[in-house]
């Protein structure tokens, strides 16, 4: 605490240890960040420790998080994890990571430690316990609030830059236009949202803001595409009062198909909302940032009709094909009070970004498809 009051660009590092670790990790982190100062940023899964609408909340850092996160973590001279690995997606290139901060660790599991990032002080111990004392011993030594104004000033340059902003055109629907679309109809309803593994993923967890923890399900790094539906299957079950979404892609969806009928069984009033845009997304997206668009298997002109599928397993099917259809479509899954899966067809070659290329450094973001040239060299290729 007392290298944390010191710090003149301090930033909060939270990883999905604080979900782990229990709601009540989540109050205390917020109460850390209030009495410090500090600006707060999450993995993929820490997402909703800290409520999005939180005034020092940077959004998601990483791969595919925000320009401003991942500024802040190169450019902070206190980095304090929290129940996070410096796993790669968030360190990039290691010999260009937050060069200039000393690094607090605090994780459960000691074979983290020093796994991927060397850390100047190790803390061994559940977060939630360690978030605790940090709480009690910033008060007890009555530090001042850290004056961070000129940090802040570096913060809202970079906030500036309106990373996750993004073009439209015609009536075709942009999927992060989708996103929002649906956390504008159902965040007041504190929905529990799931997701399979794509493009829509990380969509879903730049576009759409949680709250509050334990309303974001995930299969993180794993990368099991057919995580999404039966997740939601079991959050509706432990929840029977609850919206329950999954967030899904149309090639993801068809790996737990079957699951349908689960939850027809079980009278689980289930939504899940496919991002259809016929493709593997985020198989395409890296074929053509990589491999100068030379695509294989990544395209599906065989897919089956969603609607007539959801209709065949009992469900409500609703198909959107257009951007005036969006908002009416939404509102009809939300009014029936069974299962309803929504096709959703999206713009086809739109690609998830910023992006942090593979190999790359985590501040050499790319922020648009304009700044895409060339095609990886061989190092890089074998991360991906």
């Amino acid at each position: 605490m007392d290298m944390l009051a010191a710090a003149e660009r301090p930033i909060l590092y939270t990883g999905g240890g604080i979900i782990n670790a229990g709601p009540a990790a989540s109050q205390l982190l917020c109460e850390l960040a209030r009495i410090t100062g500090a600006p707060v940023t999450s993995t993929l899964m820490g997402l909703g420790a800290y409520p999005a609408s939180g005034p020092q909340w940077l959004g998601m850092l990483g791969m595919h998080g925000t320009y401003e996160a991942n500024l802040a973590m190169n450019k902070a001279d206190l980095i304090l994890c929290l129940g996070a690995r410096f796993d790669d997606r968030v360190t990039g290139r290691l010999d260009a990571f937050s060069p200039y901060s000393r690094k607090i660790h605090v994780d459960i599991d000691r074979s983290s430690i020093n796994k991927n990032v060397r850390v100047d002080l190790p803390i061994v111990a559940d977060v939630g316990h360690a978030l605790e004392d940090m709480v009690r011993v910033f008060k007890a030594r009555r530090h001042p609030k850290p004056d961070l104004a000129e940090w802040w000033r570096m913060i809202a340059g970079w906030r500036a830059v309106k990373s996750l902003d993004f073009a439209e055109t015609g009536p075709e629907i942009m999927p992060q236009r989708a996103i929002r679309a649906l956390w504008e109809a159902t965040h007041k309803r504190s929905p529990i949202i799931t997701t399979e593994v794509g493009q829509h993923q990380m969509w879903a967890a730049q576009h759409f803001g949680f709250e509050g923890p334990n309303k974001w399900l995930t299969s993180g790094g794993l990368g099991t595409m057919g995580y999404g539906l039966p997740a939601a299957i079991g959050a509706q079950l432990g929840n029977p009062k609850a919206l329950v979404i999954d967030i899904a892609g149309e090639a993801s969806i068809q790996m737990n198909i079957q699951e349908l009928a689960t939850a027809v069984q079980y009278r689980l009033p289930v939504k899940i909302f496919i991002l259809n845009n016929e493709y593997m997304g985020m198989v395409r997206q890296w074929q053509e940032l990589t491999y100068s668009s030379r695509y294989a298997e990544s395209y599906s002109d065989t897919l089956p009709d969603f609607v007539k599928l959801a209709e065949a397993y009992g469900w409500k099917g609703i198909r959107i094909e257009g951007i005036g259809q969006l908002d009416d479509g939404i509102a009809a899954m939300l009014d029936h009070d069974g299962p309803v899966l929504v096709d959703c067809r999206v713009a086809k070659l739109t690609n998830c970004f910023p992006m942090i290329p593979s190999g790359a450094a985590h501040t050499d973001m790319l922020l648009a498809s304009s700044e895409v040239s060339g095609e990886m060299d061989d190092e890089a290729k074998a991360l991906v």
